[in-house]
């Protein structure tokens, strides 16, 4: 790409907020359209996958239907309402997509003929339907809602629900944990698996007065459950704990469509998910982990034989997460993704030999599914330099191709620059891997500031993608070269490498980071006194930690981080993971919480630090940050609390983003220019 650019000129434009011929402003990243959730047609002909718009005058994301030839093409608009449309599922005739819109107000799943006509509402029911999935006849369609779990019919959940809101008595009652799960209050309320015509009807409940989750709330999907091919049957998974805030334990359960009998599959005291029936009938691959209570232990791909109820292990080796997979038509190969080496790459695996291949190994890679005959694999993919797209591959790997082709006007031009994979030596001498981005303009002979992105989880990782709230390109843009390192904790190199962050979360972490900061202040072109940090969720308490250890960067960003682990803990909703991570409760091991918190090191805190927090944000609750900035107005530390009361974990209104990144991109002028 051409590097013509003066950095004179491009902090003007990022300024000004203005078009600039190389440079990508705030506002134009955010108009970027995102394709997601592409899915084949019966007979391999087309693809159906969905394209999300956002309107930054209506401050949210307008999402709808494309289709397009597989062997590429011009794409179509199949759905144009106001609200939003997702979720598209191929009929088994391939005649009709089923859909999730809310164009009626509540979100209810449609349907619509692929070649002309017009959407029929299939659904009416007052909790609303999410995921659609087709029985294999085509005449019946599953889905689940969130309902009131002892209601017999959905008039008695709409009868309760519209009470709630009528009655100006707005107190809760709470008896159990959990009561509240990541943004939203569970109010007596859980996900069922429900059943209704493809030509519409009243919606029949597959998992009635059962006080659990079908699947589980809030992360499951249609990706955890599936018709069997002979349509008698469906494998779902549900949460299997007396207290649910404690355990991760999730099982398959079997749910017979004639008797409504339901029948537990796996007894696993740890996570078992995303059940797939194999098109031959014979099989039904999982996800699972092996250690009850840690929610980042390695997840393998099992099977289980169904006649003869035989399990086992298909990854046993392999040394990665699998995360979403799919099926060949054939039943001899499945092909999945995992994290590795700072990418999200694409592998078959041969059913029988067990062999595993790397069909692709860089980016961020999703969502596969497989053409009827069995050769090419499409899928989502996004990476540092391109944003959300759908692509397609042989089964062997080659002939790597993207089909779809929106934002290329707007990336038309951009200098987008690749992020150079870069090692150093860490903590106990382990080799740490760090993508480094340089700006627009770049010039080798002067010395530049400097960002450090530190990822959440903190069992995760900073991978090849195109993020939303930490847009590598869009911090690039502003005149900055972005530093980040996949430290002790992080995924995609191996689970002893995520192990090593469990009761240890400012300690080899910490000494990573900073041995990072050594290795990018000796950059000839780096200037080591213009160095900030920035980092959300774990990567905020790290902030936050930092903030308590050195006064070595310029200024540091804080957003949604743990200041008080003791306090966070009452008020946070998974208790299983800080009792994972920090040895047991308060009650039982203080030592493990007040070692680690930041807030029994506020007495050091020196530098600027700017505190990002939503109001809805259950999972780090807002008082952390409120906390947080307490500490550093009290010690006179230059802060500004950036609160957003409409936002929870992540700032995902268009307005809020763009707000946001004014802010973040501000206080970094402030201090590194």
């Amino acid at each position: 790409m051409r590097k013509i650019l003066v950095a004179a000129l491009v902090m003007a434009a990022i300024a000004s907020g203005s078009a600039f011929a190389g440079v990508l402003t705030v506002d134009a990243f955010v108009r970027m359209k995102r394709c997601s959730e592409p899915r084949i047609s019966p007979d391999g002909k087309r693809v159906a996958f969905v394209v999300s718009i956002p309107d930054i005058d209506a401050n949210r994301n307008m999402t709808d239907i494309w289709i397009m030839p597989l062997r590429g093409g011009t794409p179509a608009r199949l759905t144009s309402a106001e609200a939003a449309d997702c979720h598209p599922r191929w009929s088994p005739d391939g005649r009709t997509i089923a859909f999730i819109s809310a164009r009626g107000g509540s979100p209810q799943v449609w349907k619509i003929p692929v070649d002309g006509g017009e959407a029929v509402q299939v659904t009416d029911i007052s909790t609303g339907a999410h995921d659609p999935v087709w029985s294999p006849d085509g005449k019946r369609i599953a889905f689940y809602s969130f309902v009131h779990y002892d209601c017999p019919d959905d008039s008695c959940n709409a009868l309760r629900d519209s009470g709630r809101e009528s009655n100006p008595v707005k107190a809760k009652v709470i008896e159990h944990l959990l009561y509240r799960h990541w943004n939203t209050w569970k109010d007596g309320k859980r996900n069922h698996l429900l059943i209704v015509d493809a030509d519409g009807g009243a919606a029949r409940d597959l998992t009635p007065g059962r006080d659990s989750d079908f699947p589980p709330f809030p992360w499951g999907g249609s990706h955890d459950f599936d018709f069997s091919p002979d349509g008698r049957e469906i494998c779902c998974v549900s949460r299997n704990a007396d207290m649910e805030a404690i355990s991760t334990n999730t099982d398959l359960f079997l749910v017979n469509l004639e008797s409504g009998d339901i029948r537990q599959l796996t007894v696993n005291g740890a996570a078992d998910e995303s059940p797939a029936y194999s098109p031959d009938g014979k099989y039904i691959a999982y996800r699972a982990q092996a250690v009850p209570g840690f929610e980042a232990d390695r997840w393998r791909l099992m099977l289980i034989e169904r006649e003869s109820g035989e399990t086992r292990t298909l990854t046993g080796s392999f040394d990665r997460w699998v995360r979403d997979f799919c099926w060949a038509p054939d039943s001899r190969m499945i092909c999945f993704t995992a994290g590795d080496d700072g990418h999200r790459g694409l592998f078959s695996l041969d059913v029988r030999s067990g062999r595993i291949g790397k069909l692709l190994g860089w980016a961020n890679n999703y969502g596969p599914t497989i053409t009827p005959d069995g050769k090419t694999i499409v899928f989502s993919r996004r990476s540092f330099d391109f944003p959300h797209s759908i692509w397609k591959i042989s089964k062997n790997g080659k002939d790597l191709k993207r089909l779809s082709t929106f934002n290329e006007e707007a990336l038309a031009g951009l200098e987008l620059n690749t992020a150079e994979d870069v090692r150093y030596e860490g903590a106990d001498g382990a080799l740490i891997q760090a993508f480094l981005i340089k700006p627009p303009g770049f010039d080798p002979s002067r010395k530049h500031p400097a960002i450090m992105l530190i990822h959440g989880g903190p069992q995760s990782a900073f991978i090849d993608s195109w993020y939303t709230n930490w847009n590598v390109q869009t911090f690039a843009a502003a005149g900055y070269v972005i530093f980040i390192p996949n430290f002790h904790g992080s995924s995609g190199f191996g689970q002893e490498f995520v192990n090593a962050i469990s009761e240890d979360w400012g300690g080899k972490c910490y000494r990573d980071i900073m041995k990072g900061l050594d290795y990018l202040a000796e950059l000839p072109y780096i200037d080591p006194g213009r160095i900030a940090a920035a980092g959300a969720s774990y990567g905020g308490y790290m902030v936050n930690w930092i903030a308590g250890h050195t006064d070595r960067f310029a200024c540091l960003v804080s957003m949604a981080g743990a200041y008080n682990l003791i306090s966070k803990y009452g008020v946070t909703e998974e208790l299983w993971f800080p009792e994972w991570d920090f040895g047991g409760t308060p009650y039982d091991n203080i030592e493990g919480y007040e070692r680690w918190s930041p807030h029994r090191f506020a007495h050091n805190f020196k530098t600027p630090c700017m505190v990002v927090h939503g109001e809805l944000d259950f999972r780090v609750p807002i008082g952390e940050g409120l906390q947080m900035f307490t500490a550093l107005q009290r010690q006179g530390v230059p802060s500004k609390l950036v609160y957003f009361p409409d936002e929870g974990h992540w700032v995902l209104k268009p307005k809020n983003i763009i707000f946001y990144y004014e802010q973040f991109i501000g206080w970094m002028d402030m201090y590194l220019k």
